[in-house]
């Protein structure tokens, strides 16, 4: 139980204590756990020290709240290393879980200016712009917007990007996949994106944009990527 002359706060201690439930079995995603005032009677603390270590949990992505319910335990976030160049069908299969898609656009359309840029195209060279919803068994993860070089991928179709990019790029038309340059950006998601992706209204989100490259170095993509930042995260290794 807790020690109150610890040298750790009473909210950080039951913190802790509940994360050891919930790795432990004790709870479960998605089932709710006890009250405010159910913890600070089983705590001998009070609600607002309880409340502190809730929010807490809940602004790690832990736990969530369903306004007139209750506070439930989330399911656990997927860890994206930031290291390796894979597609999101592929990080799902190395997880043991189905990655599907479904397809909101899919145009021709002249390459806005950064992203004629980004891909060394000229002024009115065309992109194909392909907007999707990615989803981890069933459940919306990402929204994603692909702009790729029509001049290198003439034959692209709709029943095509419902699969995997990569492997077409590889597998069919035998180009070889080098690297990619990314930016992340913390930020609140806006009306659009919290309807696709089924969360709250400016919930944190992870805004991706990556420009990826053939091993001739010819630049072959620039995707535009919203992640849940509740069920993402990215970790990496740091070596002095």
């Amino acid at each position: 139980m807790l020690k109150k002359n610890h040298p750790l706060p009473m909210y950080y201690q039951i913190e802790e204590f509940l994360k050891l439930e919930i790795n432990e079995g004790a709870f479960h995603p998605g089932d709710m756990i006890p009250s405010e005032r159910e913890l600070s009677e089983r705590f001998q603390v009070s609600r607002m020290t309880v409340r502190q270590a809730v929010s807490n949990m809940v602004n790690d992505g832990i736990l969530y709240r369903e306004k007139g319910r209750g506070t439930f335990v989330a399911e656990k976030k997927i860890e994206q290393p930031l290291k390796g160049l894979t597609s999101f069908t592929e990080d799902m299969k190395l997880r043991g879980m189905s990655s599907s898609s479904r397809l909101l656009s899919f145009d021709v359309m002249q390459a806005p200016q950064d992203i004629a840029s980004k891909l060394n195209l000229d002024d009115d060279g065309d992109v194909y712009a392909v907007k999707r919803i990615r989803f981890a068994d069933k459940q919306a993860m990402a929204v994603e917007t692909s702009f790729l070089p029509v001049s290198l991928l003439p034959d692209l179709t709709e029943e095509i990007v419902h699969g995997s990019m990569y492997e077409y790029l590889e597998n069919v038309l035998d180009l070889r996949i080098s690297h990619a340059c990314q930016e992340i950006e913390a930020r609140a998601a806006d009306e659009k994106e919290s309807e696709d992706l089924q969360i709250e209204a400016h919930s944190p989100v992870l805004h991706i944009e990556r420009c990826s490259y053939l091993d001739n170095r010819v630049p072959f993509e620039v995707v535009k990527s919203t992640y849940r930042a509740d069920r993402y995260k990215f970790i990496s290794d740091i070596e002095r």
